[in-house]
């Protein structure tokens, strides 16, 4: 049986283009990029031509803002500890109660440790008022954090106006951009975001390897001390075929962009909602009246446990997710749900189906078939 992959906010395949780019690093090419002879100053023009291309995906005003690290999560501790450094004094910080757990995870040690973490929540469907956030922060908090879009069920959240108001405050801005690198234009040098958290695994680039953009380096404590690598703000031997196989992922996401990728994948989206809402009574789309990213969708199915229909959709080769895949493994619900203010009932019985630029339109019918007839055996069978 072949695979139908709806699991894109998980990870994406690679780039046949991306992995081609990456094999010469692993052999003639695999020189350490501080070193002073021919091969290592082959590996460091690569690293530098390759932060050009990911500062041009996200508009950023110079690729020196760019500090390549092995992932979002390490971004994002990175991007909070360098705030808490630069304002030690101040010991309150607020958050989005939809975080990501590479996020929520640092809040709830800090919390333990004595800062006062504010967690706003957004409303039921999905939409979190960027005035409200706003409104919680002043000159007293070390940090603000806010995703540009939610990993689960797509919703973007209002970056720019809760950006502006940092400044106002003179508060650090941390963006985790993960889901929305890739799937839309960006320009953050028109935006005063401190940092801002990138992984080239949810956009056709390997897994290991991340950035994180850094408005003022100046101002920047640096995660990770040792070698002077990534100009003193991360240190550790550079991922050279990784950082490479980022870079031609991002301009293939440029170009995918650039050519209206994004409102193609959105309307096979619609597409594959308004078939599963056809097929399927008692059940929901979450945040599908609030703007979302152009891939992803999260249904509710009354009476189904996520759990079993993902499992259900794995034997008939749909690949798909009952929320994050970072929290799979603790069978709880959804803690973006719960924020969302719906039932631990309600919030178990969820399915994400991700799509990605790979995505057809027989993909799309195969798994709305599916979910129809995985979602009715598992309802014969009684309430889960």
């Amino acid at each position: 049986m072949s695979i139908c992959y709806f699991d894109n906010n998980a990870t994406t395949r690679v780039a046949p283009e991306a992995l081609a780019a990456m094999l010469p690093w692993f052999s003639e090419s695999f020189g350490n990029p501080s070193s002073l002879h021919t091969l290592g100053e082959s590996a460091a023009d690569a690293v530098a031509a390759a932060r050009a291309s990911i500062a041009r995906l996200i508009g950023a005003h110079s690729p020196e803002q760019i500090v390549f690290t092995s992932g979002g999560t390490e971004s994002d501790n990175a991007a909070i500890r360098a705030a808490l450094a630069r304002f030690p004094n101040r010991r309150r910080i607020v958050v989005s109660a939809v975080e990501h757990e590479a996020v929520l995870a640092p809040m709830a040690a800090l919390e333990a440790s004595g800062y006062e973490i504010i967690r706003v929540a957004p409303t039921r469907d999905g939409h979190l008022d960027g005035a409200g956030f706003a409104a919680r922060i002043d000159e007293r908090c070390a940090l603000a954090a806010l995703m540009w879009a939610n990993n689960e069920t797509g919703a973007v959240h209002d970056v720019a106006a809760v950006a502006l108001h940092c400044e106002q405050q003179g508060v650090p801005l941390h963006v985790d951009a993960v889901q929305v690198v890739g799937k839309h234009a960006l320009g953050v040098s028109t935006l005063p975001i401190d940092t801002l958290a990138i992984s080239a695994h949810k956009l056709h680039g390997p897994k290991g390897i991340g950035a994180l953009y850094v408005r003022d380096s100046a101002s920047f404590e640096p995660f990770l001390r040792g070698g002077g690598q990534e100009r003193e703000r991360r240190a550790g031997t550079e991922n050279v075929p990784g950082i490479v196989g980022f870079a031609r992922a991002a301009e293939l996401a440029a170009r995918w962009i650039a050519d209206g990728g994004p409102r193609s994948l959105a309307r096979l989206r619609d597409s594959l909602e308004s078939r599963i809402v056809e097929r399927v009574p008692h059940m929901r789309v979450h945040a599908g009246a609030v703007e979302r990213t152009c891939n992803t969708s999260n249904f509710g199915f009354d009476g189904v446990s996520g759990e079993a229909l993902v499992m259900l959709l794995s034997e008939y080769g749909i690949c798909a997710s009952a929320g994050s895949a970072c929290a799979s493994s603790r069978h709880a619900p959804s803690h973006v749900l719960l924020a969302m203010g719906l039932d631990e009932r309600a919030a178990s019985s969820s399915l994400r189906l991700s799509l990605s630029r790979e995505t057809t339109e027989a993909d799309v019918a195969r798994a709305a078939e599916a979910v129809e007839s995985a979602v009715s055996s598992l309802r014969a069978l009684g309430p889960a």
